[in-house]
């Protein structure tokens, strides 16, 4: 009981936490990505992309990247500029530089806010263009490599910004794509919020509400026990030593009996339990003073006889009939198989041997539940024990029956097989039916030779041909398994 309350105090505890926990940590997540998304949405509108895709031809020439790696060697600025300025392309460069530092410096929530060129989604790198003045010029161009988990993604269809942790710490990353004149993505502005103090404070989080959730449960647990002592352990623990007290014997009176004497005062399942005892032994005392133990004695020992009777009868009926099809059990096929056995000893005798295995009773057990696999099984059987209704019919497993042929069945036994076989198939095409209806088995039969001393080599031969049936069957249907 202890156990119990333990465990369902702390599981709500715990529960109510996590919940509280993830919606609180969803609602954070969901503002920083909607700030992320909406700052870089409002910088790539102030770009013009047609420059950006100039810029962008220009940082991936085989002649800038080698100016750009002597630049970095020697940690020269005025290298891009000059090359920049050459080109025509340094006044709009350092427009877009000094709007991106100012922009960042007005948003100090922004941690990195960046012009970067994509690869396509297969691409290990991405080239940077322009950032904000405290990086230094030579960076313009630079390959990265990409972070792993935006590996596979084109960084210009990312709908949703991403929440990852890298070698730049908690990132709150949206990226929204710059179009030329002519409709191409020619590069993508990267915003990302640092969200290192969230993380921690929501590891804090964390602690507190498990750190409360087991207070809370304490706190719970010592109430329940002081509660559970009070109203239900002391009562039964009085009721336990009053029982033992209990002795009825003939002509003794409720009080010299033992009978219980409890003052319990509740109300409760636990007052119902003490009537209810007290009234069975008042009964008892009762009962024993209105016998005499002669009369007892031989009331007790015939009924002991009659019952023995009745169980034994019972006993032999259940072991030898399959409680579910009425079919015989395994018992009386094993008893049916050393009858035979005995007559095979003392001459040759004629018979045969149908092995039977449902098919398909897994699959109906695991889609629809054990209910309608015994509707499956019992269903199968009726099919069964009409084809051979002047032979007995075993179930010696879940699946799998045995008949014995003898007599008229014998005499028949391909017919009677072939029409099993033919009802079996007509009824499993029934697709309009419920699985559990549908039903299919795999037969084998195998006669007794002249040189066969038991029955278990008849039952081997029967055993094979009935599997070679069932894998005609799943090569025609598949198998389940």
């Amino acid at each position: 009981m202890y156990i119990f309350v333990v465990t369902a105090v702390l599981a709500v505890a715990l529960g109510t936490s996590a919940i509280a926990f993830k919606t609180g940590a969803d609602q954070i997540d969901k503002y920083y990505k909607q700030s992320a998304a909406d700052n870089a949405y409002n910088f790539s509108t102030t770009i013009d992309g047609d420059f950006m895709g100039t810029l962008r031809k220009v940082a991936e020439s085989d002649e800038y990247q080698a100016i750009r790696e002597k630049a970095e060697a020697a940690d020269d600025n005025d290298m891009i500029q000059n090359y920049l300025t050459e080109k025509g392309l340094w006044e709009k460069y350092s427009e877009i530089r000094e709007s991106l530092t100012k922009y960042l410096a007005n948003m100090e929530a922004i941690k990195y806010l960046y012009l970067v060129a994509h690869g396509d989604k297969d691409a290990e790198y991405d080239m940077y263009l322009i950032d904000d003045d405290s990086t230094d010029l030579y960076e313009t161009g630079y390959y990265e490599e990409r972070e792993a988990e935006l590996r596979g993604l084109d960084i210009s269809e990312l709908k949703e910004p991403t929440i990852s942790s890298g070698q730049w710490g908690w990132l709150c990353s949206a990226f929204k794509p710059v179009y030329d004149s002519a409709g191409n993505c020619v590069c993508v502005v990267g915003c990302d919020f640092g969200m290192d103090e969230v993380m921690q404070e929501r590891s804090q989080l964390l602690i507190y509400l498990i750190i409360g959730a087991l207070i809370f449960t304490a706190a719970v647990l010592t109430g329940s026990v002081l509660f559970i002592n009070k109203v239900v352990i002391k009562p039964l623990d009085d009721m336990t030593t009053d029982m033992k007290k209990f002795t009825p014997m003939e002509h003794l009176s409720l009080e010299d009996a033992g009978v219980m004497s409890l003052d319990i005062k509740s109300h409760d399942e636990i007052n119902e339990i003490y009537h209810g005892i007290r009234t069975m032994q008042i009964n008892i005392v009762n009962y024993l003073k209105d016998l005499s133990m002669l009369q007892e004695d031989k009331l007790k020992a015939e009924n002991e006889v009659i019952d023995k009777d009745i169980q034994i009868d019972k006993l032999t009926i259940e072991t030898y009939k399959d409680t579910l099809t009425g079919v015989g059990s395994k018992a009386a096929y094993i008893k049916a198989v050393d009858d035979l056995n005995k007559k095979l000893s003392a001459g040759n005798v004629e018979f045969a041997i149908v092995m039977i295995d449902l098919n398909n009773l897994k699959q109906v057990n695991d889609a629809y539940g054990h209910k309608a696999g015994d509707q499956y099984i019992i269903g199968c059987t009726q099919m069964i024990c009409e084809a051979f209704s002047h032979s007995p019919v075993f179930r010696i497993g879940g699946d799998e029956f045995v008949v014995i042929l003898q007599g008229h069945d014998y005499e028949n036994r391909s017919s009677i097989c072939d029409e099993l076989r033919t009802s079996f198939a007509k009824s499993y095409t029934q697709t309009h039916l419920e699985q559990w209806h549908r039903y299919s088995a795999a037969i084998g039969m195998a006669e007794n030779a002249h040189d066969d001393r038991t029955v278990d080599l008849v039952f081997k031969r029967a055993d094979k041909r009935m599997y070679d049936d069932k894998a005609r069957f799943k090569d025609i249907h598949g198998s389940y398994r």
